[in-house]
């Protein structure tokens, strides 16, 4: 018996929003339920539909069309409750084991690939995102040290670090603050953040204050271990081109507005700003929190606390979620490739797959069932019976382009090495707020841009001028050094010739 019959069966569905991932779990699960009642139960990984309520902005599939499919993890939080990565792990991990122990299959489903990825292939995250931390940590020499070499304001900072990443546009000394403790903690990983991405640098320093370790030393050892399966997994990636799915996904939000988007988004400003008198409070509302990063709440913002909403302020504001969305979507495409598939093959072994194909949802109606649903059926069917699977590139012209993917490392270190940050000394106007360029072909594109261009010729010149005005200086001070008489040219000949 090889290592994987000895694993049970999960099955992964992910893609851009809008493609139709809860659709097509549902009718796998309905399709499994041929054989036993109820045979598989649906785990959502969304992170937005993690939250209870608020149905249409979250997207979540009516009732009705989930057609008594059971669903976990769904509806469970509360809007204002922060969720993240290894709390969801952790709940999956244990629905995955229940619906396991009652024989049944479990269907991973969402657009959050970020936990998908971290749910199949253990052993990237810190212990501080796994588990609470029970109590104080004890410090490693380094972080004393580091800790001992800190001037008073940064290790105030440390002491009493802000709850929320600020927002380095709002307040970019607290930003550049956060990112100059997180280099004296630990320059390498400081490296690999920009300073105005303020979750991941505090999330980073909160690291070193929840294990006191540094981050870069537990990214060393994690290196060390080969990526490998928790599950044996059988993924599916929905895929859409752009150039279709984005006039779908402007159709949705204009039907999300006619079902009552704008009355949702007016409740959720009124949980946020519950318990206040203050009616301006609501423009303090962190959006990187909770069900507040939900794409619809932030753009309607200015239209629902303005005074006097105008036609023209709504067009902006729903073009604004259209445009935004639009970029979520080309996100997640861009996620799914250059994150989730190098991580699946590098787990990918002789003796241990974990097959992973694309399906072309460009096409709906007819197309939906040759391209997308008919494989899949076939596809799950032989996965579960052990059976011979077909190539993943074989199945479309979009699969085999999608999944043509150069290897590269993907182990901690080998990406923090690959992501670094450099300091444009060109583009920095103000040295307070440096420009920060990943190094390699973002640098090299970087180069390249009108901007840096005339920045750098406008330096250029301001050199030249600086040059030249230094060689006068110094022309002047040799004049003034050696003085000689109008017109008299004893000065230049040699000192015996002179009487």
């Amino acid at each position: 018996m090889t290592v994987a019959a000895t694993r049970l069966p999960v099955i992964a569905i992910c893609g851009t929003t809008g493609v139709g991932k809860s659709q097509l779990a549902v009718e796998l699960a309905l399709h499994l339920s041929k054989t036993a009642p109820n045979r598989a139960k649906i785990i959502n990984a969304d992170a937005m539909q993690c939250y209870a309520g608020m149905d249409i902005i979250t997207n979540k599939m009516p009732e009705a069309q989930r057609h008594g499919v059971e669903h976990l993890l769904m509806g469970f939080k509360q809007p204002g409750e922060q969720y993240v990565v290894g709390q969801w792990v952790q709940d999956s991990m244990k629905a995955i084991e229940e619906t396991h122990k009652q024989n049944k299959i479990p269907i991973v489903v969402g657009g959050t690939s970020y936990w998908i990825q971290h749910l199949l292939f253990p052993n990237r995250l810190s212990q501080s995102e796994l588990h609470v931390p029970a109590g104080p940590p004890e410090l490693s020499e380094d972080v004393v040290h580091n800790l001992a070499s800190l001037p008073p304001e940064l290790l105030d900072l440390f002491s009493s670090l802000p709850d929320h990443p600020p927002s380095a546009s709002d307040d970019p000394t607290l930003a550049l603050s956060l990112h100059k403790l997180l280099s004296r903690l630990d320059p390498e990983m400081a490296m690999r953040w920009h300073w105005r991405d303020t979750r991941k640098v505090l999330r980073n320093i909160e690291i070193v204050r929840e294990t006191g370790r540094i981050p870069s030393l537990i990214a060393g050892e994690q290196s060390k271990e080969r990526v490998k399966a928790r599950y044996r997994a059988l993924c599916y990636w929905l895929y859409a081109e752009p150039d279709v799915l984005n006039p779908r996904l402007d159709a949705r939000i204009d039907e999300m507005i006619e079902t009552g988007l704008l009355n949702e988004i007016k409740e959720m400003r009124r949980i946020a700003t519950a318990g206040s008198n203050d009616d301006t409070s609501n423009r303090d509302t962190d959006y990187t929190l909770g069900l507040y990063q939900a794409i619809g709440y932030k753009e309607f913002h200015e239209y629902l606390t303005t005074q006097d909403p105008s036609d023209r302020l709504f067009h902006e504001s729903v073009d604004s979620m259209k445009h935004s969305t639009r970029k979520y979507a080309k996100r997640q495409i861009s996620w799914l490739r250059n994150k989730l598939l190098p991580v699946v093959n590098e787990a990918n072994t002789e003796d241990f797959l974990t097959p992973t194909y694309v399906l072309d949802a460009t096409e709906l109606g007819e197309s939906w069932r040759s391209r997308v649903l008919d494989p899949a059926l076939r596809i799950t069917d032989a996965f579960l019976d052990f059976r011979e699977l077909p190539d993943p590139k074989g199945l479309s012209s979009a699969a085999a382009r999608l999944l043509n993917i150069p290897r590269r490392p993907v182990d901690p270190i080998s990406v923090l090495q690959a992501r670094r940050k450099i300091i444009c000394q060109t583009c920095t106007t103000d040295p307070e707020q440096p420009c920060m360029i990943e190094d390699g072909t973002q640098w090299e594109a970087h180069r390249t841009t009108k901007v840096h261009r005339r920045l750098a010729s406008k330096g250029t010149r301001v050199q030249m001028q600086m040059m030249m005005q230094a060689e006068k200086q110094a022309e002047r001070r040799m004049k003034r050094k050696t003085p000689q008489a109008p017109g008299s040219l004893g000065s230049h000949l040699p000192s015996v010739l002179v009487k």
